[in-house]
Order: structure tokens, then C-alpha cells, then sequence
């Protein structure tokens, strides 16, 4: 798709799902920050939508209205025809993601979503990367807390490694410092991945990779941990973090696209600092998530984690995002010993604040010269925000105030 074709559609942004709770925060977000594009609300419910905009105040008084229920494949397609680019809250994807991306697919619209569910992501590879890449249409999924600080950390040290030292990443760690809360989209989505049996995709540390069977496991940064240690790299004590199973795949894919290398291998972790209440704490953590996640595969226990967490469509407070933050200090190294060390962080609730800064700048990055994206105008294929979106989406993230740092 040509930039000149695509400027005649009637919306630059099209925010999908908007009616959810993370939907919601994209449109106040572009009530605030996307009133130089044209751009509308859509779902499935049109008085609900109706509602949104006029609680998004007068930012959002030019919005349009689109309604689309993720079944109605004629709808969708003339979603699709209607924008630039769709951005995509409406989780579980694998239940109401697919139709969405096809239909962006075939009238060569962009897309970015926030999803973590890596198993429907090796779908819509195998389903849509050839045409997409063809076309040069960008679907990008996983434009969220999953997966942009770990693929856009690992992508800053691979090129500052290489403009400073003139060698490539052997390995890059990143350790995850961070509060927020839960919303209950992200918990059905989870929960879904498990009823469908999905565990098995979700084990494979290569899912993502343009051929998983190429590459088979071995190094140890590239299988998934368990046990807490204590990192001198780091120098903190570290445990098991719930987003790497999603995260890691992500970072392998970028690898892969953009060429790190056959040597380059990528691990993340939850940080606890020094000392022995860090241990400790880090020992926790691990025996809970292995505990946990063992639990879950049970059905009496998903069901009571349906009935007492929060509802889809329901989060955390104002005050209690508003009070979050991240960071995530990465170490890479190179074959010959070179170490570069990069640290992104940001304020608000990972999960929700931070996840809809970072999708409503994917999205928005696409308003802009497209000739700056990496490939240039035409590249397309399911992609990463790094291989996708790079320096620009970079940039995008430092201009709101989000610390992206090479140290």
C-alpha cells in the first residue's frame, strides 16, 4: 500500500476494543495527544462508544464512530478500508483478534494490538507474514508492556555495541524492576492460552522465529528460568519473570529479522537487589510461579480465579496506575567481552499507563514519514516494534518522557 493511497481513507487511527478498560485509556490518550490526526473510536456496541468519546471530553469531540463486532466480517472490512493504521485493545485476540487482522491484511492496513498471546502471534505469522511482506503492510502485534521495553532494550544495545565498539551481541540480559496492577483482560487472556492447551507453543523459545525447528535449545539464556540466582552482570538477585515466556519470543523474533546474529541469545528477569531479604524474596517469587502456574492447568482453580479476579473490562484504580512504574536495566556483551548496559523506565502501571502510551505511539507513529521506518515505505510482514517501528517508535517513547538510555 502507497502512502498516496492510503491518505485518502477517511481516518489516520482507528482505536478497536474501545469500549474495554485498556480501549478506554487509548482514548483519552488520543483525546489528549492525537488531535492532529483524524482518528475514531470503534466496537461493538454503538451507545457505549457514544459514551466514551463524550467522557473523553473535547479532545474527543471529532472522533468518529465506527461499530464492528468481531464476527461481522463485513464490517471489519470496511473498518479496515476506513484507516491508515487499526490499533487493537480487544483481548483475548485469539477470540476476537483473528477476523481483525485478516481483514486489515487484505485491504493493506496497519495494525498494532497489545496482545501477549504468542501462540495466536505464530498464527498470524503463518497465516499472514508472505502477503503482508508483499504488500508492505505492517502487522504488528505485541505493541504493549508486552513486548516493547525487552525488544526495543535488546535493539538499542545490539546497535550501540556495534557504533561502539564495531562488534555484534553475543548475549543481552534485562532485569524488570517494576508496580502496576492487573487488569481483567490480561487475566482472561492468560487464561484462555491455558484452556486452549496451548502450553506446549508457549514452551518452544523459538515460537516466534521465522522457522522455529531451525535453531534447537541449548544455550542457557535462551531456555526459560526457574530457580532465583544471584546475577554479578546485574548485581542483584534475580527470580523467574512472569512476562518472559512472551517477551523472549518477541526479542528472538527482532533477532531474527534484523539479523543479531546466530550467536545472539536473550534472557529476561524479575530484580530484587542485594542482600538476603533479596534472596529471599526472589526464592518466593520463583516457588510461586512455578506453584502457580501448575495450579492454573487445573480447572476448578481457573474457574475460581475467574469468579475472584477482576472482570474483563474492569483495573485498577486512577490513583493506583497512576502510582506505578518500570524499569528495565539490560546487559549485553559481545564474543569478545565488550559489555554495553541499557536502561528504560517509565512512570504509571506497566500493564495499563505504560502499555497504552507505548500502542497509542505505535499507532501514531505510522502518521508520519513512513520513509523513516525501518525498510522504508515498503517494508511489511507480522513484525516487532523493532523490526516494525525502531528509532521511531524510539523517539516517539523519549518525547513523552519515557527514558530510553544507553549508559
Amino acid at each position: 500500500m502507497t502512502l498516496s493511497s492510503s491518505a485518502s481513507r477517511p481516518y489516520d487511527v482507528i482505536l478497536y476494543g474501545a469500549t474495554g478498560f485498556v480501549g478506554r485509556q487509548t482514548v483519552a490518550y488520543f483525546a489528549a495527544h492525537g488531535t492532529h490526526v483524524r482518528w475514531a473510536l470503534a466496537g461493538r456496541n454503538a451507545s457505549k462508544l457514544e459514551a466514551i468519546r463524550k467522557d473523553a471530553g473535547p479532545g474527543a469531540a471529532q472522533a468518529g464512530l465506527l461499530v464492528a463486532a468481531a464476527d461481522d466480517q463485513a464490517a471489519l472490512a470496511a473498518l479496515a478500508a476506513s484507516a491508515r493504521v487499526v490499533l487493537s485493545t480487544a483481548g483475548p485476540f485469539a477470540l476476537f483478534g483473528s477476523a481483525l487482522v485478516a481483514a486489515c491484511v487484505e485491504n493493506g492496513t496497519h495494525y498494532v494490538d497489545i496482545t501477549g498471546e504468542t501462540p495466536w502471534v505464530r498464527g498470524l505469522i503463518d497465516q499472514h507474514h508472505a502477503k503482508a511482506k508483499r504488500d508492505g503492510t505492517r502487522i504488528i502485534p505485541c505493541c504493549g508492556f508486552d513486548s516493547v521495553p525487552s525488544d526495543l532494550g535488546a535493539w538499542l544495545a545490539v546497535q550501540e555495541m556495534k557504533a561502539r565498539y564495531g562488534e555484534v551481541c553475543a548475549s543481552v540480559k534485562a532485569s524488570f524492576s517494576m508496580r502496576g496492577g492487573l487488569n481483567g483482560g490480561t487475566l482472561a487472556s492468560a487464561l484462555n492460552m491455558i484452556e486452549a492447551g496451548q502450553q506446549a507453543q508457549m514452551a518452544n523459545p523459538y515460537l516466534l522465529n521465522p522457522d522455529p525447528q531451525t535453531r534447537k535449545p541449548g544455550h542457557p539464556l535462551d531456555a526459560d528460568p526457574f530457580a532465583p540466582h544471584f546475577d554479578a552482570d546485574l548485581d542483584a538477585w534475580l527470580a523467574p519473570f512472569v512476562m518472559s515466556p512472551i517477551n523472549t519470543r518477541v526479542v528472538r523474533r527482532s533477532a531474527a529479522l534484523l539479523g543479531y546474529g546466530d550467536a545472539f541469545h536473550y534472557q529476561e528477569y524479575m530484580r530484587f537487589g542485594k542482600g538476603p531479604v533479596a534472596a529471599l524474596s526472589a526464592a518466593a517469587l520463583s516457588f510461586g510461579m512455578a506453584n502457580g502456574t501448575a495450579a492454573m492447568r487445573i480447572g476448578p482453580v481457573r474457574r475460581m480465579a475467574k469468579r475472584f479476579a477482576p472482570a474483563p473490562g474492569t483495573g485498577p484504580s486512577e490513583a493506583s496506575m497512576n502510582n506505578g512504574f518500570f524499569r528495565c536495566d539490560l546487559v549485553a556483551q559481545s564474543p569478545r567481552g565488550k559489555t554495553v548496559k541499557v536502561r528504560l523506565s517509565g512512570q504509571g502501571d506497566p500493564g495499563n499507563r505504560v502499555t497504552t502510551r507505548m500502542v497509542c505511539e505505535a499507532a501514531l507513529a505510522f502518521t508520519g514519514d513512513r520513509q523513516t521506518l525501518p525498510g522504508g515505505a515498503d517494508a511489511g510482514g507480522v513484525l516487532t516494534a523493532a523490526s516494525g517501528l525502531g528509532q521511531v517508535l524510539v523517539n516517539r517513547l523519549r518525547d513523552t518522557g519515557m527514558k530510553l538510555e544507553c549508559l
